[in-house]
């Protein structure tokens, strides 16, 4: 990837935790029991952003494996399978489906330590790890203010 699209892809993935953050603050912000319709719809943003970012995620691995020989049977069913936890966290009542949704991401990220490495693409952990450590907290955060 040239220099010019690395940092393009590092401004690109910190901006995708705007909604996560703001997300959070709001649901805590309009949780004073005053405000339930606003409560609701900013809840169920954050819960369909989160699964909509959890399926992308497991998106790259399928992308990865159509140009790895490297890649394994593991990545694309792990593809699916947070997909699938995505849209089941999306379902569910908010205090569950972003507490599901943080856990995935945090999952996402433990199989991506595996198999970036395998790929060719270690190099992207580190951001990796700091998108999902704010993601992931945000989400836990929303729950617990859910």
């Amino acid at each position: 990837m040239s220099p010019d699209n690395r940092q393009l892809a590092h401004r690109l993935g910190y901006a995708g935790l705007i909604p996560f953050v703001l997300g959070c603050t709001l649901i805590w912000l309009f949780g004073d029991g005053q405000h339930v319709e606003q409560h609701y719809w900013v809840t169920l943003a954050l819960s369909a952003y989160a699964g909509l970012i959890i399926s992308f995620l497991g998106g790259i691995h399928w992308g990865m494996s159509f140009v790895s020989s490297a890649s394994s049977k593991g990545a694309l069913v792990w593809g699916i399978s947070a997909s699938l936890l995505g849209w089941l966290g999306a379902l569910l009542a908010p205090y569950g489906g972003l507490g599901l949704h943080g856990g995935v991401l945090i999952a996402c990220y433990v199989f991506d330590r595996r198999l970036y490495p395998l790929l060719g693409a270690a190099d992207w952990l580190t951001l990796r790890f700091r998108l999902t450590a704010v993601a992931s907290l945000s989400c836990f955060l929303a729950a617990a203010g859910s």
